[in-house]
């Protein structure tokens, strides 16, 4: 049987054996336990995927934000159950990690991806406060799922076809200031932006300021989409553009969808181009001027400006150092008369 065998700067080795995937962290010694984070994507199983269904399936208890377990109830109704509520991350969290501890096997619920602003980061933080470490009880499972912005894209075609970006509009733990920095920042440099936690009954200045900062940057017709509840009961669509999207209903399980300058909508549909007509024509033959699996040839006044300026300063620098021998040499000169 053929083995590689790679170890990364941390010693997490990745072990591949005929194509098959190993994790050594799911080796479990005896007396010690699981904790599994888990993403549920949407939260309907068929958008679960089947590694953290079998992690809910097989789990001892279950802990998760009140709405989170309701979407899972019916998974889990011979299990241990912690609920709680918002702002109650950090209880969850080492709640979970001390139940594991005493040898449980642990699931920890997030919705989306466990990792794009869900539990899985607070969960390594408050694992390096107790100073856990790799080889010590519990063994730690991430198990990723359909993150918001992927389940919103897909309802309403393919808005991340290109450079994409999520911020968080949420100021509860990241200053407002460098919250609009962000916006700013993407904004210029034409990404799809993606505002999670948009408004909330007492948080509505947010997604007008947004609104403001990205205006600066992209036309009143960009489309933009507005998705509630991706692929739950209460789901709810809408498509329109930046000058209008504020005239729609936007709570926090509402992610908006603000589209590039080359995003467009073709037949009720939201599309970002990948670029390839920039290169290729339909038929598929390669553009005069380009070459195929090489870098994109294009047109760039800055670029040839740039090309000129630094042209233009290789000859004064050139002439400068003409100047400086002549008069070195004339120098010399006199010197030898003396």
């Amino acid at each position: 049987m053929s083995k590689a065998k790679l170890t990364d700067t941390t010693g997490y080795e990745t072990i591949e054996q005929e194509g098959v995937y190993h994790d050594p962290q799911q080796e479990v010694k005896e007396g010690y336990g699981t904790l599994s984070v888990v993403g549920i994507g949407p939260g309907g199983d068929d958008h679960i995927t089947p590694k953290a269904l079998k992690a809910i399936i097989n789990a001892d208890m279950v802990i998760g934000y009140t709405t989170y377990i309701k979407l899972v109830r019916h998974l889990i109704k011979d299990k241990e159950i912690i609920r709680t509520g918002m702002t109650e991350e950090i209880a969850r969290a080492r709640a979970a990690i001390e139940e594991a501890q005493t040898g449980k096997k642990v699931v920890l619920i997030s919705s989306g991806d466990a990792g794009v602003y869900g539990m899985c980061g607070l969960v390594f933080q408050v694992l390096q406060e107790i100073g856990w470490t790799r080889d010590q009880n519990p063994v730690l499972n991430i198990i990723p799922g359909i993150s918001a912005i992927n389940s919103c894209g897909s309802l309403v075609g393919a808005p991340l076809g290109h450079d994409f970006c999520g911020i968080s509009l949420s100021d509860l733990l990241t200053p407002w200031p460098s919250i609009r920095k962000k916006i700013d920042c993407a904004a210029d440099a034409d990404f799809v932006i993606g505002l999670y936690n948009p408004a909330s009954g007492r948080r509505t200045r947010q997604i007008v300021e947004a609104k403001e900062i990205i205006s600066k940057y992209r036309e009143g017709s960009t489309p933009v989409a507005l998705v509630k509840s991706a692929y739950r009961h209460q789901q709810n669509i809408v498509m329109t553009d930046l000058d209008n999207f504020l005239d729609f209903e936007i709570g926090m399980n509402t992610t908006v969808i603000v589209g590039s300058s080359q995003t467009i909508v073709y037949d009720g549909f939201m599309i970002t181009p990948r670029g390839y007509t920039n290169k290729y024509t339909w038929d598929g033959d390669v553009l005069e001027g380009q070459q195929p699996a090489r870098s994109l040839v294009v047109d760039d006044p800055e670029a040839d400006k740039a090309k000129e300026l630094s042209q233009d300063q290789l000859m004064r620098e050139k002439r400068k150092e003409q100047r400086r021998l002549k008069r070195l040499k004339r120098e010399q000169e006199n010197k030898n008369n003396d």
